[in-house]
């Protein structure tokens, strides 16, 4: 049985997650054209959910075709406003442009795991959580976005939960795991029931 696990995901936030929760892992970032399949599924009117869940696996699958000794986590978040997918932002405008249009309503999160071994798929799970933001204005919006670009331009929906993105919002339903990218504790449970993690 294996006992070495890779991440395969560049996410820092993915890797802090792990990293606090104390478990050991390699990182082995996998090189995919994320937009490219995003559309072809989009083409395919696959669900955002769907998308996250493709997206995570594609990541474990390419960088377990070089590591069939080891456990592969691959994971990707999709963000699910009014039934579109909103990806990482370009530019400060179109950061801007998408939290004008969610100021106010409520969007959901999909946040997917998958776990290779041996070439194959042998767990995943797909966490979702529903966030509302609340009417913040204009002013304050385009000084949030000036301050945080570095931050934000990472990540789908353009903040940050875990920093000043915070601010914006003014409920949330569902694990707060989830809305950092990682369904955790679903993940730590199997991994604990492999005996990978001492339990």
């Amino acid at each position: 049985m294996t006992n070495r696990i890779i991440l395969a995901s560049g996410s820092k936030t993915r890797q802090e997650l792990l990293q606090n929760a104390g478990v050991e892992f390699d990182i082995t970032v996998a090189k995919i054209d994320e937009d490219a399949i995003r559309q072809s599924l989009e083409a395919d009117l696959a669900t955002p959910r769907d998308i996250a869940d493709a997206l995570a696996e594609f990541k474990a699958k390419k960088v377990a075709m070089k590591h069939s000794d080891s456990l592969v986590i691959g994971c990707d978040q999709t963000l699910d406003f009014d039934g579109k997918v909103l990806s990482k932002p370009k530019s400060k405008d179109q950061a801007q442009a998408q939290l004008q249009a969610m100021r106010g309503k409520q969007h959901t999160l999909y946040s997917a795991a998958v776990i290779y071994e041996n070439g194959q798929p042998i767990w995943r799970h797909i966490g979702k959580s529903q966030l509302e933001m609340h009417e913040f204005s204009d002013t304050y919006l385009k000084s949030y976005v000036n301050r945080n670009w570095e931050s934000i331009r990472h990540s789908v929906g353009a903040y940050k939960l875990e920093e000043e993105g915070a601010r914006l919002f003014s409920r949330i339903s569902g694990d707060y795991f989830v809305v950092l990218g990682l369904p955790l504790l679903e993940m730590l449970t199997y991994l604990s029931k492999r005996g990978l993690l001492d339990s």
